[in-house]
């Protein structure tokens, strides 16, 4: 009798540590030298999931700070049973435009694109109105970004891959910056899909799709439209910045990642954005088929799935953007950056 109380007593202490071991994993407490990237690495998550999770209006942390780094889930020794929210059997294939939408919003919402809502409706522009209301799915297949961005006329010269021999304490951050070139360009190069990296693993440094030096544009701003005077302070912030460092959530002129120096750029030429993300700024904007100076350039697919990277439009089919390990300007016939740009884009706050 004593042996078979004590089985369940031990079974039942080990049971509470299996939960109060579970809880304990999804936290995390933060350290000297901590980054939301390196949280996240290290946790097979996203910055973007982190960010979620625990409420942030930024990617700024501090040490002693106690973060979720997984997504709340009911508990393992639960038997109860949570039924699934009930969905009608038939999708619904229209939507009414709401005071504040934009296509990309609505495309996002609804799992498709922006061009397939745009041949859906058969809209030759991304311009919608409250009321209007629009078909998001059917047969019709999406179709390529209005705008194409065209390859160059000629096949890119092939350069000599370099290698890189990963050593203790290497990071794709400090092996990206010193071969002036970004973790994305590593990850892509590599066919990583986390930045996860381990000792004597050999990495590509070097080939046709990493830009090393910045595109010179001379005067940019000259295709500005005249009269407006926001656009010009725009660029000429944004140019005076040229060689900054690149920073992960930097937004001062001390240090800039992509979406940092968007906020710093914008703002400082009167136009009041948040401090946000890419994904952020993605939904503070509408598609445009023809760009202008100071419109927003996204890309794709590039250290995560999505909406990952972003740069102001400058005119000569170039970016300015924080990327690499500085601020640059960037052609758009980059073999990287053509290979995962997304779209053209203003920021409501625009119109």
């Amino acid at each position: 009798m004593r042996k078979i109380i004590f089985t369940l007593f031990a079974a039942t202490t080990l049971s509470l540590a299996i939960g109060t071991s579970d809880t304990e994993a999804s936290n995390y407490t933060i350290k000297p030298g901590d980054t939301l990237w390196k949280i996240a690495s290290s946790n097979n998550v996203s910055v973007d999931q982190l960010i979620t999770w625990n409420k942030l209006s930024s990617n700024s942390i501090y040490p002693n700070q106690t973060i979720k780094v997984a997504a709340a889930s009911a508990p393992a020794a639960s038997k109860q049973k949570v039924s699934a929210p009930k969905t009608s059997a038939s999708s619904v294939n229209t939507y009414t435009v709401k005071a504040g939408d934009t296509l990309s919003h609505i495309a996002r919402i609804h799992s498709t694109s922006v061009s397939s809502i745009q041949q859906l409706n058969k809209l030759s522009d991304s311009v919608i109105r409250i009321g209007q209301k629009l078909t998001v799915s059917g047969k019709a297949q999406a179709t390529a970004p209005t705008t194409a961005i065209k390859a160059p006329s000629a096949a890119p010269a092939i350069s000599k891959t370099s290698t890189y021999r990963v050593v203790s304490g290497d990071t794709l951050t400090n092996i990206a910056k010193r071969h002036s070139t970004s973790v994305s360009q590593l990850m892509s190069l590599n066919g990583l899909k986390t930045s996860s990296i381990r000792t004597g693993q050999v990495l590509k440094v070097d080939g046709s799709s990493v830009s090393k030096q910045p595109v010179t544009v001379s005067n940019p701003i000259a295709t500005a439209p005249a009269s407006s005077g926001n656009i010009s302070t725009l660029v000429a912030t944004a140019n005076s910045l040229l060689g900054t460092p690149y920073k992960w959530g930097g937004s001062a002129p001390g240090g800039f990642d992509c979406s940092g120096f968007i906020y710093y750029a914008y703002n400082k030429a009167g136009v009041s954005v948040p401090r946000t993300n890419t994904t952020g700024y993605d939904a503070l904007s509408y598609t445009v088929s023809s760009p202008q100076v100071g419109d927003l350039v996204f890309f794709k697919n590039t250290y995560r799935p999505g909406i990952s990277h972003m740069g102001i439009f400058v005119g000569n089919n170039s970016f300015i953007h924080a990327g690499g390990d500085r601020v640059q300007i960037t052609s758009l016939n980059d073999s990287y950056w053509g290979k995962h740009f997304d779209s053209y884009q203003r920021l409501n706050a625009m119109r």
